[in-house]
């Protein structure tokens, strides 16, 4: 790279901030894609879905970022390299829509973009970011695996002014400092939605089990803290007898449920902190002679199997937790590099199935 790399990095990470507050009303594209250097065109036609976007819950208030407060000078964010490093294996339907929606705004813009997928491997993650910085990384958008440990990102990032936009899941460390914003979902809300519907589903008595998600990152922290604090505030008949992690994972979520099943067979509702995790209760279900209704699931994600689940009538609702952030984060990117304020928490709307929209609304899952 050039002596002027430097200054367009700082420049973006800058422009990062801006684009936050800018970027509040956006958003399509779902698509499909396992490498880290081809998207599906069936992907990119899904991430043109206009009634699948993110919409930003919050367009004012709330602590904003900015080029001065952050340091750097104005880009072209069109001149500039995004670097994306993405989690997790994209056997999860959520990691294949958010790739696919990074890719897929990364075109229409034509901005370069270079990916790096971790494999579920915090270390590889961490190696995956430097290795985007040194090939010339000037802006970079991660999705973290574990909200914890990042501080060797930060400081190869921080040496060479990069700006850094989470998306999904934070991590630990100083807005407008550290790195410039987070976009992301209300996790507690989605936790006490959730227990809502819950409630709804057993008539808000009898016992449940938490399917948790992977252990180190905020999603799975907040979304047990709103569920399970809507229950002891609104059901205090409804029980919580059960708690292991499932990993975010579909077959650990069918053990899991298996093991369940083995210990609490007469368990009244299961709620599972990721759609994979509640189709693999589902087969656990299934494999243990069960009919669907007889055990209440709740998720969260939006994905088109757990919406056809409902359509079934094995799960009773679930939560969206909308992963196309390529419009939303390209707009903050665009916007922070052009000098403008953006927010340091941009916080997006969900909305949810039920049986009564699941049908209707199956095309806009993902």
């Amino acid at each position: 790279m050039t002596q002027t790399v430097p200054h367009r990095r700082t420049a973006s990470r800058a422009l990062l901030a801006a684009g936050l507050v800018a970027s509040l009303a956006l958003a399509t594209g779902c698509a499909k894609s396992e490498d880290d250097n081809n998207a599906s065109d069936k992907g990119s036609s899904s991430a043109a879905n206009e009634n699948a976007g993110q919409e930003v819950a919050s367009p004012d208030g709330g602590k904003t970022c900015d080029i001065a407060a952050f340091g750097g000078e104005k880009v072209d964010l069109k001149s500039a390299t995004v670097g994306f490093s993405q989690s997790e294996k994209e056997a999860n339907p959520f990691r294949i829509a958010e790739t696919a929606s990074l890719k897929a705004e990364a075109k229409k813009r034509g901005v370069k973009l270079l990916t790096a997928n971790a494999q579920s491997q915090f270390s590889k993650q961490i190696s995956d970011v430097q290795d985007l910085i040194s090939k010339g990384a000037d802006l970079l958008v991660i999705a973290p695996l574990n909200s914890d440990g990042w501080e060797p990102v930060l400081r190869a990032a921080g040496a060479k002014h990069i700006p850094i936009v989470t998306v999904d899941r934070k991590i630990n460390a100083t807005a407008c400092k550290d790195y410039v914003s987070f976009i992301g979902s209300d996790f507690v809300e989605q936790g006490k939605r959730a227990a809502d519907q819950m409630i709804e589903a057993t008539g808000g008595k009898g016992t449940i089990a938490i399917l948790l998600g992977a252990a180190g990152n905020n999603v799975t922290t907040e979304r047990t803290k709103g569920f399970e604090d809507r229950i002891k505030e609104k059901a205090p008949d409804l029980k919580v007898v059960f708690k292991q992690t499932g990993e975010f994972a579909r077959e650990k979520g069918q053990q899991v449920t298996e093991q369940l099943i083995q210990s609490k067979p007469d368990i009244t509702g299961i709620y599972a902190e990721n759609d994979e995790m509640g189709l693999g209760a589902v087969n656990a279900l299934k494999g243990a002679g069960k009919k669907a209704g007889d055990v209440k699931i709740v998720t969260v994600d939006g994905t088109r199997n757990a919406v056809q689940g409902i359509v079934d009538g094995w799960i009773s609702g679930v939560i969206e937790s909308n992963p196309r952030f390529g419009p939303l984060a390209f707009q903050t990117l665009d916007s922070f590099t052009k000098g403008d304020k953006v927010g340091q928490d941009i916080v997006i709307k969900d909305s949810a199935y039920t049986k009564d929209n699941a049908e209707s609304d199956l095309s806009k899952a993902y």
